[in-house]
């Protein structure tokens, strides 16, 4: 079996060679081994394109087609409101446009060690989930003539996301422009600066409602689903930064649907995964079939500059060379404009430019130029 392998290796590239030599059974003749590695040889050699075919025009046809298809929906957790998944067409415009504030973050979080002790399960859902002061408190409170906030606490809840006053007190007087927090019994009582209006003191109890006193910020609901003989746990909102700091994260395995967030803490090929793998599951949660080279050649073409950049103006088009190439996509009077003023120079190298100069394109059979000399 290796003597064959060696002798296709010039044919076939060593990924495939070992997935067949893993895969053929020993006891097979060598003829059969030859012939199953010559028919392996020619598939191989008709999958692959051809110099100079438009394969960027295939890519977006193939993808361009079944988008039209898509329904236009948003997939929607039963039991949790604020559970949504936004799918279909206006999911691929985000991945494909690059979107950094995607509609409906969300993470799937695995566990090292698996659990059944349901009161562990639900203390690690409470340290995730992000708590804001109006979860814990019971009611809100002006006083105008001393120009302070009066907090009341619910005891109850404190308990259950295992808070304590203080603790809450120390987070508030961080983040609001309060002169002094001071705790009395199950309240904070926040002195704000004399010098502001009353108009400000009624606005700055309603950011105090929203501050941020516990669990992971960003992270605005979390659902525990079984998959597979494992407990996931599923969030709407994300923050991969905070959750990796967690002991008891997976984080091998623990995704988010945001692909910009992926990028910054893993670097750009996972981001070019990221891409790859949401586009697959918008297109097959379609029910619908793209070749997935087409989609690794859009991911591709996003992150080629190190950087996940959309393809819209500001993201891959800016990045193209040609003026003409940049003008025919949108904003067209700005480009030449701008070229005219720096004096910049089209090489003609693309196919955009030159069918807008009614030339020759370098493509299929316009891509090998006839190289003569021409006697006196």
């Amino acid at each position: 079996m290796e003597e064959v392998a060696k002798e296709y290796e010039e044919k076939l590239n060593k990924k495939i060679i070992a997935n067949l030599l893993a895969s053929i059974p020993e006891k097979t003749s060598k003829e059969k081994i030859r012939e199953i590695f010559e028919k392996t040889a020619e598939v191989y050699e008709n999958s692959k394109a051809d110099p100079g075919e438009c394969i960027g025009l295939i890519a977006a046809q193939s993808v361009g087609e079944p988008g039209t298809q898509m329904v236009l929906n948003t997939f929607h957790f039963s039991g949790v409101s604020e559970m949504n998944v936004t799918m279909g067409l206006p999911r691929i415009i985000e991945i494909l446009d690059a979107t950094k504030n995607i509609s409906t973050p969300m993470m799937e979080i695995y566990l090292k060690k698996q659990s059944d002790d349901a009161e562990e399960l639900k203390k690690l859902l409470r340290r995730i989930k992000e708590v804001k002061l109006k979860d814990v408190a019971s009611e809100f409170s002006i006083n105008i003539a001393d120009f302070t906030i009066t907090v009341s606490l619910d005891e109850q809840k404190l308990e259950e996301l295992q808070l304590a006053a203080p603790q809450v007190s120390k987070t508030i007087s961080k983040v609001s422009k309060a002169s002094s927090v001071k705790t009395e019994k199950n309240s904070l009582v926040i002195k704000m600066p004399e010098k502001e209006s009353l108009n400000i003191l009624y606005k700055q109890k309603e950011k105090l409602k929203e501050a941020h006193v516990g669990g992971i910020k960003g992270i605005k609901q979390v659902l525990l689903v079984k998959r597979d003989e494992e407990y996931i746990i599923l969030t709407a909102g994300s923050n991969l930064k905070a959750i990796s700091e967690l002991e008891e994260i997976d984080l091998t395995r623990t995704t988010s649907n945001d692909v910009h967030e992926i990028a910054n803490i893993f670097g750009i090929e996972a981001g070019r995964q990221a891409i790859i793998n949401e586009l697959v599951k918008v297109i097959e949660s379609q029910g619908l079939k793209v070749d997935l080279r087409h989609i690794m050649l859009i991911a591709d073409t996003m992150c080629v500059s190190g950087d996940v950049k959309g393809i819209t103006r500001y993201g891959v088009v800016s990045e193209k060379s040609s003026v003409l190439a940049r003008a025919s996509f949108e904003t067209p009077i700005k480009h030449i404009i701008r070229a005219s003023i720096v004096g910049e120079e089209d090489k003609l190298k693309s196919v955009i430019e030159n069918v807008m100069l009614n030339q020759p394109v370098p493509i299929g059979t316009g891509l090998p130029g006839l190289v003569t000399k021409i006697t006196k």
